[in-house]
């Protein structure tokens, strides 16, 4: 989505030609999604050798284990670096960008699941608790969350590139970029909300769906509405 068209943009691009980059873009995600489920295995190996269940087991960071989290942090930044940079390769303009980067993102955060329910036969239900990111500090929420979340990233990237490929791209005004990054930031707040506690036996208690599915809801609401009023 952009709030104006770019000077060399060309809105009517083939949508055979889309479909081809899609593809292409859907398959580096799903092997980026296996990059990061091999990692989790072995991480999982060194730091849970018992199995992985929450609430999560305290143990102590020795020098060894503070430097494998300082390097897990350092890994999950240069994976949204490459997810961006990958988005920014395949989009012709900054819309398709943006639809690229919420492909991307959301088929590598499917795909994670779904390999590891190949490697591990983890999760055993959507409802089973995962850790998400460790940056600024531990997100954690029930595996469902993340995949909803990612099913409405695809659903915009979808409406995004077809009405561009149409010559009816979507417009968003400054209002509307507002209220996504709002969005953005209660959804992640909510993630975030239950992080401190995943060593705690009221873990769950921690992470308020209301609060997660509120903004989802609002998010998806605007989208509808720029969606429409550009047709």
């Amino acid at each position: 989505m952009s709030t104006k068209r770019e000077p060399h943009d060309n809105p009517s691009e083939p949508l055979r030609i889309t479909l081809k980059s899609l593809a292409i873009v859907v398959a580096f995600g799903a092997a980026f999604g296996y990059i990061e489920a091999a990692v989790v295995v072995y991480l999982r190996e060194i730091f849970h050798p018992d199995g992985f269940t929450f609430p999560m087991r305290v143990f102590g960071l020795g020098p060894s284990a503070e430097r494998m989290l300082l390097t897990e942090i350092g890994r999950e930044a240069a994976t949204i670096v490459l997810i961006f940079t990958s988005a920014w390769l395949f989009g012709r303009n900054r819309r398709r960008q943006v639809a690229y980067f919420l492909v991307i993102f959301a088929v590598w955060d499917i795909f994670y699941y779904v390999w590891l329910k190949v490697l591990l036969d983890w999760p055993a239900t959507l409802f089973d608790w995962d850790i998400l990111f460790l940056t600024p500090l531990p997100w954690a929420s029930p595996v469902l969350a993340p995949l909803l979340t990612s099913a409405a990233m695809l659903a915009f990237a979808w409406l995004i590139l077809h009405r561009d490929c149409l010559g009816r791209p979507i417009q968003a005004t400054a209002t509307d970029w507002l209220a996504f990054c709002a969005c953005i930031i209660v959804v992640v707040s909510s993630l975030c909300t239950a992080g401190p506690h995943i060593t705690e036996g009221e873990y769950a208690e921690h992470f308020f769906w209301p609060l997660f599915l509120a903004p989802l809801l609002v998010a998806v609401a605007v989208f509808i509405r720029c969606f429409l009023k550009s047709r």
